[in-house]
């Protein structure tokens, strides 16, 4: 008769953890654990068996997810997913502080944290770091996180003003083309800021700094001739600015201020033969000590987990192409 080398592991499940919630409407969270190693999973009373020549792995996963409900949080899609990728470069969710550093509370109450290692790594460069650049791909929380940092500063009485900065047109700032006066104009470009602003910090709150001009929502262009003291200045979109632009920003900065820049090298509008402030930015600047620059992937991508797949369908589509990003 033939050995079975196939691996069985019961994992108990005490009353301490919600089964339901560990793992997910119709079990999805454990159809995701089976398809991911290739292993049965099935629960039986008190406990979960598994089977398979990759048990140990899975087991693993789960063990994290317990870790993560043990620190207050939900077991959601995204999580799950990036837990498993954790562990396919041999690395572990449990343990890791990231998930129990808060870094403001939205104007609900709930915590924002950083949620992945690459996040972790961008919001410590923010601590540490007087000019901050945050490079990566749609839905990695460059923003988000930045404006969070930027509040909690501010409510900290560690910056007097927050300056949100964005190219108002993505293709050379042609506003006279656009109805009404010129705020009217440039609010639709600004928009993302004024959501990530609005969640955070609630919008009567943020209308009412914003009135005593505590808050600044702005286009680049309003940038210019302008020195920023005690300031927390935020410019986005930073892939759409010119080596001048770049430049021009940067230069504003004041006394006892931090900047953060934001922006996706692969999503560049600037017309044919003009050269990215940001890329431009990163080569110049690379070797000065009290500047980051902070990589974000695919693999921090906090958005539905479809936006991953296709973030990662292009890249790959592009390299077979052999564009440049």
């Amino acid at each position: 008769m033939e050995k079975d080398f196939t691996e069985v592991i019961r994992i108990g499940l005490d009353g301490e953890h919600d089964a339901g919630a560990l793992f997910g409407i119709m079990d999805s969270n454990l159809k995701t654990i089976e398809r991911s190693f290739g292993i049965e999973a099935v629960i039986r009373g008190d406990e979960l068996v598994i089977k398979g020549e990759r048990a140990a792995e899975a087991q693993d996963v789960i063990k994290d997810l317990f870790w993560i409900m043990d620190c207050g949080e939900a077991v959601d899609e995204q999580k799950l997913d990036y837990v498993i990728s954790l562990h396919a470069d041999g690395m572990t969710y449990a343990g890791s502080d990231f998930s129990r550093d808060i870094l403001a509370f939205t104007h609900r109450g709930k915590p924002i944290k950083a949620k992945t290692r690459g996040q972790k790594d961008y919001v410590e460069a923010i601590r540490s770091r007087e000019i901050v650049f945050g490079i990566g791909p749609a839905g990695t929380g460059k923003t988000y996180l930045a404006v969070a940092m930027a509040v909690s500063a501010f409510k900290s009485k560690q910056a007097e003003k927050i300056i949100l900065a964005r190219p108002a047109v993505e293709a050379g700032e042609r506003l006279g083309f656009l109805p009404g006066d010129l705020q009217e104009k440039v609010d639709p470009y600004l928009r993302p800021l004024y959501d990530a602003l609005y969640e955070i910090m609630g919008r009567d709150t943020a209308l009412r700094l914003k009135e005593k001009e505590t808050i600044e929502v702005v286009p680049l262009a309003y940038m210019r001739g302008r020195t920023l003291d005690n300031s927390f200045i935020i410019l986005d979109e930073a892939q759409n600015t010119t080596r001048e632009q770049m430049k021009m920003f940067l230069t504003r900065m004041g006394f006892g201020s931090k900047v953060v820049v934001t922006g996706d090298v692969t999503q560049i509008d600037l017309p044919e033969g003009r050269a990215s402030g940001l890329l431009h930015a990163e080569r110049v600047l690379g070797g000065v000590s009290e500047i980051a620059f902070c990589h974000l992937t695919g693999s921090d991508v906090v958005r539905h987990s479809l936006v991953k797949k296709i973030i990662g369908a292009y890249e790959k589509h592009e390299r077979k192409a052999g564009k440049p990003k």
